[in-house]
């Protein structure tokens, strides 16, 4: 706080403000990032587990055809 009779300036206020928001940034672009990361980890194990469960549907699906020649 300014001592009486001291008039808070324009210049104080932006300093204190960018101060805060500087700090505020720094803290969304990290959890930013850890999102990014964390959603891109758990696109891939949906596409495997997709891939794992399609191909086993399609092994049991499959016939096994036996041709012969006479």
């Amino acid at each position: 706080m300014s001592p009486a009779g001291e008039k808070i300036t324009r210049d104080q206020i932006e300093s204190k403000l960018r101060g805060i928001t500087g700090d505020v940034t720094g803290e969304v672009e990290s959890a930013q990032s850890k999102a990014v990361t964390v959603g891109v980890a758990a696109v891939v194990v949906v596409v495997a587990v997709a891939f794992l469960i399609g191909r086993r549907a399609g092994r049991k699906r499959s016939a096994v055809l036996e041709i012969r020649r006479i």
